[in-house]
């Protein structure tokens, strides 16, 4: 979510934006962590596995899009993830993995009521950190941040992938 958020942030938000991105985010890990704990009975771990793989693979599109968007020379119908759809399948990507940390939640021997408000916490403020850093770094590279968010997310979605194959997170 912090990587996802600096590539957000690179592209530039509105303080509006922000908080509907400091809201969105969050929201959907704590959403993907409860429904991931609702299925765990029934669904075991073969979804949270392949759920990891398919959030991660949004964000790889999502980035090559951007990537494309910005070589597009007419630039039509850009993925906006501050708002609408773009920001809802942005926040489904981003916390779908969280589907797999869901099965396991109701194990850890936390409260799911705490352990859901850290999600959260945690969240929001990885998502604000990120998109002011974002920010910072689009300033000083404004003339590529379009291109830079779209490999940044691309990026982020491969390590991920690479990650979880190899069992390293």
């Amino acid at each position: 979510m912090f990587a996802v958020s600096i590539g957000v942030g690179l592209r530039g938000v509105s303080p509006r934006e922000r908080l509907r991105l400091a809201i969105a985010f969050p929201s959907a890990e704590v959403l993907m962590n409860c429904v991931g704990a609702l299925l765990a009975a029934g669904l075991g771990r073969l979804i949270g596995d392949a759920a990891g793989y398919l959030g991660f693979g949004a964000l790889v599109l999502v980035g090559l899009y951007m990537i494309y968007e910005v070589h597009d020379a007419e630039g039509s119908n850009p993925i906006d993830v501050t708002g609408g759809w773009g920001l809802v399948l942005a926040s489904l990507g981003i916390s779908l993995d969280s589907l797999g940390v869901g099965f396991s939640i109701l194990f850890v021997g936390v409260p799911l009521g705490l352990s859901l408000m850290v999600i959260a916490v945690v969240s929001v403020v990885a998502t604000l950190l990120g998109l002011s850093l974002g920010r910072a770094l689009g300033a000083r590279v404004e003339r590529i941040s379009g291109l830079l968010a779209g490999v940044l997310l691309a990026s982020t979605g491969v390590a991920f992938i690479v990650l979880k194959a190899l069992h390293l997170g």
